[in-house]
């Protein structure tokens, strides 16, 4: 979700940049989503690319190489050459190019020979300095699935699952099925094996349908992440209609089935992110969208409602262990307490008061004041005195504290949190606790027509340029995707942009500013 939501994102706009780019306007501002995320998801396709066991035999060779000095790429994919005897030269491009490649794929089956023809073609679009683009090796995992649970077997596949490789920008692949004459179903990008868009023309019928035939949990996840983006910007453009039944059924069924595995089942309940959806759609409207958003959750919370009762009934894991297995439990509690509060209903806020007061650990106690900050009510103020009280003497819990508060709530809270005596411009994980949360996770308000989160964030970029300059351009970073917004917000975010920009402003920002702004 982080991947999509910031790096694609980053990958789109005016700061896009390959992972290791040719050339910078400051070394600090190449701490980003696209160096770590993109980066450690280029070693995730590199395995399925030559092979688990070939990865794992390079990566020996590079440490018996290379360890202890200061070794490049090339020097890292030399030894998987060695390992795997191909020519990696071509996967390094993944590396010197911007932007996210768009894999388009449109199938058709021939059911006199049961073949399934898959036709795919890439393309990467244009990005900053970079105008055309090369293509990329994409290692697609694939399986053919019967509906019922189960893959089709395929000729030359083990195991009814393969690795099909994009390397040119068209390819067709002919698959010939055995043991049914039926149209199997297409599963692909498994695993995320590829950190790539995949455009399928399929109906909200057809991937209802291919989320329940599902046997890998990334797609059965991917798949409702598009419905529910699709079902926002359906909300978004017809306020009075309601939430698709059909879709609210399908992902309550799919959490329920799920509920032994707690942490994928809380996955499920998390809607497409608002920085997602900006991705989709030009102008762009941050506060439509978080209206569609909250009654699409609403309507999940109701069909869930049941069960969170009765999850949030049952005593959370004691004694506290710090293991995965108690961490899925925490968080689909937590999961259920963020749906309680989406009910938006008259005593919601009573119920999140007293699941507050008895929470058994930190991860119940910031699930229930994060669902409470939106609420204007006697019981959030307490839980927010509450907590504070309890943890003013640990910095790094009251980075927490002040992240809650930022990540829900409106401009002039950030500009609050940014002037409690807490708040110090002097320490970045305090400032990024509130401005970094505010502006990067609260896009709604961040992007609020009147301006005033542009205002807030400004203000301390201005101030924190003077004392962190690699803060502060980090901070800047936020303001990436003003072009795509609506015109009222877009003026904003230009106006402040540019008065920063008038500004004595350090190396680092100004690179951010001026990339922004070009």
């Amino acid at each position: 979700m982080r991947l999509r939501a910031r790096q694609f994102a980053e990958d789109a706009g005016p700061l896009a940049h390959p992972v290791r780019p040719s050339k910078y306007g400051s070394i600090d501002n190449l701490y980003t989503a696209t160096v770590y995320e993109k980066g450690s998801e280029l070693i995730r396709a590199l395995t399925v690319f030559i092979g688990i066991d070939a990865f794992n035999k390079g990566m020996q060779i590079y440490f018996d190489e290379y360890d202890g000095t200061a070794s490049t790429i090339e020097d890292f994919y030399s030894c998987f050459e060695k390992a795997s005897g191909k020519d990696l030269s071509q996967f390094r491009r993944w590396y010197a190019q911007a932007g996210t490649p768009e894999v388009k794929i449109e199938e058709s089956w021939d059911a006199a020979n049961s073949t399934l023809t898959l036709n795919l073609s890439q393309k990467t679009p244009a990005t900053p300095g970079q105008p055309t683009k090369e293509p990329v090796p994409i290692p697609l995992r694939t399986a053919l699935l019967d509906g019922n649970g189960g893959h089709v077997s395929v000729e030359g596949w083990e195991n009814g699952e393969s690795v099909i490789v994009l390397e040119d920008e068209k390819m067709t692949v002919d698959l010939k099925v055995t043991g049914t004459s039926d149209k199997p179903l297409l599963s692909i990008n498994r695993q995320f094996s590829a950190p790539v868009r995949i455009d399928r023309e399929l109906s909200n019928e057809a991937l209802l349908e291919l989320a329940a035939a599902e046997t890998d949990p990334f797609n059965i996840w991917d798949n409702f992440q598009t419905l529910a983006r699709v079902e926002i910007f359906r909300l978004l453009d017809n306020p009075q209609s309601p939430p698709d039944e059909a879709l609210v059924g399908a992902l309550g069924d799919a959490v329920r089935a799920n509920e032994s595995d707690p942490a994928f089942a809380a996955l499920l309940t998390a809607l497409p992110d608002i920085g997602e959806l900006f991705q989709h759609r030009e102008p762009v409207d941050p506060a439509g969208l978080n209206d569609a958003r909250k009654r699409l959750r609403k309507a999940l919370g109701e069909n869930l409602k049941a069960d969170a009762e009765r999850i949030l009934a049952e005593p959370s894991p004691a004694p506290f262990e710090p293991n995965a297995e108690q961490a899925g439990i925490r968080a689909l509690r937590s999961a259920m307490i963020g749906l309680t509060g989406a009910l938006d209903t008259a005593d919601a806020s009573r119920k999140l008061k007293s699941l507050f007061d008895a929470a058994p650990n930190m991860t119940e106690s910031l699930a229930c004041l994060r669902t409470l900050v939106p609420f204007q009510t006697a019981e959030r103020d307490e839980a927010i005195e509450t907590f504070y009280e309890t943890w003013k003497e640990n910095p790094l819990v009251i980075d927490k504290w002040f992240a809650v508060q930022a990540g829900q709530g409106t401009a002039d809270d950030a500009r609050r949190l940014s002037q409690h005596p807490d708040f110090d411009l002097s320490n970045p994980n305090r400032v990024r606790s509130v401005a970094a949360a505010f502006s990067m996770t609260n896009l709604a308000a961040f992007h609020a027509r009147d301006g005033e989160g542009h205002k807030v964030i400004g203000d301390i970029i201005l101030e924190a340029d003077k004392r962190n300059p690699a803060l502060a351009a980090r901070l800047l970073t936020s303001f990436e995707q003003w072009r795509k917004l609506e015109p009222v917000a877009k003026a904003s975010a230009e106006k402040v942009l540019k008065q920063l920009q008038s500004q004595s402003l350090s190396k680092n920002a100004s690179d951010i500013l001026a990339r922004a702004l070009g």
